[in-house]
């Protein structure tokens, strides 16, 4: 083996070995998993900033969450001053159904905010508020 292959091997061997090191730091500690998620996680999180399909899909669950929201509370303002039993039941359920869609719509849009950075389409409400 000649000086120049014996250099070459030696630079190979040095490079794997610190791969190996970086994997094993990067998976074993917390320092290195958190280096991990930080890059990774930033890249994700520009990949959903510029996909459509991403701001797509965040657009049409809020959406949906907000006519869930809407058909809930509506139902609750139709029965609950209502003479029957039943019905007032039916509000009650109705106010608790949209109370928890308000919860997970607020905390979907706080989540996912970087989506839209500033440019929130009109229909999409910044907040839902819970019925009291």
């Amino acid at each position: 083996m000649s000086k120049n292959e014996k250099t070459a091997c030696t630079i190979v061997i040095v490079i794997m070995f610190l791969i190996v090191c970086m994997v094993l730091w990067a998976g074993t500690t917390h320092i290195g998993r958190a280096a991990w998620n930080l890059w990774f996680g930033s890249v994700q999180e520009v990949d959903d900033a510029t996909s459509y399909q991403t701001r797509k899909q965040v657009e049409d669950r809020c959406r949906a969450m907000v006519a869930s929201y809407e058909a809930d509370k509506l139902t609750w303002e139709q029965y609950k001053d209502s003479e029957s039993a039943e019905q007032r039941s039916w509000a009650d359920q109705a106010k608790m159904r949209a109370n928890r869609t308000a919860v997970n719509y607020n905390n979907y849009i706080l989540k996912n905010s970087y989506v839209w950075k500033g440019n929130v389409p009109k229909d999409i409400l910044s907040e839902l508020e819970p019925i009291s």
